[in-house]
């Protein structure tokens, strides 16, 4: 079942058959990327897909939509943020950068709102790493990481960083994806 807030993306499977049931049980956190372009410009979006892959030196991976304006920006600076969303308060978090900057990604938009750019940190409280990009004030805990490699992986680029930074910013555990009744797999 989907949540009702979560969009419908082009592409979006309407019946789910065989083995993408079974990784529809794979358990996700619910992360926040922060983003900046080259001439400042700051993008956020919610991630599912991070993992670390490597203790020395410590490495992360995401993956991200190969269309997505995260993985323009990444490939542009070679920098990115990682904000852990808070079991407690997340959710709030995550319904305000769910959407796509680009609205024309949401199937079903008129032309006037699939023209829409959204500023998905407006109204999210936030400060700026030294390396530009944004750290969510209300985050479980963050880290930055400078991008080591890029592996595109069909509809998708695995991003992988060397963590540079990071902090818990208070205490708690981290949201997953079930506890919103969405998911992003299969």
């Amino acid at each position: 079942m989907t949540h009702p807030d979560f969009p419908v993306f082009q592409g979006s499977p309407k019946e789910i058959p065989g083995p993408e049931q079974a990784m529809l049980k794979l358990s996700y956190g619910v992360h926040v990327v922060g983003s900046r372009a080259t001439n400042g410009d700051l993008n956020a979006m919610l991630a599912d897909w991070v993992m670390q892959v490597s203790f020395k030196p410590r490495l992360v991976a995401v993956s991200i939509e190969n269309d997505a304006r995260t993985l323009r920006y990444i490939r542009e600076t070679g920098v990115f943020s990682v904000n852990l969303l808070h079991e407690k308060d997340g959710d709030v978090i995550a319904r305000q950068v769910v959407m796509p900057a680009d609205a024309s990604k949401v199937k079903g938009r008129s032309e006037e709102a699939s023209a829409q750019i959204i500023h998905k940190l407006a109204n999210v409280a936030y400060g700026i790493h030294e390396n530009g990009c944004a750290i969510l004030d209300e985050a479980l805990g963050w880290f930055t990481c400078d991008v080591r490699e890029l592996h595109p992986v069909g509809d998708h680029t695995i991003v992988v960083g060397e963590v540079t930074d990071g902090a818990v910013v208070r205490p708690g555990e981290m949201l997953i994806e079930r506890e919103l009744g969405w998911e992003y797999a299969g």
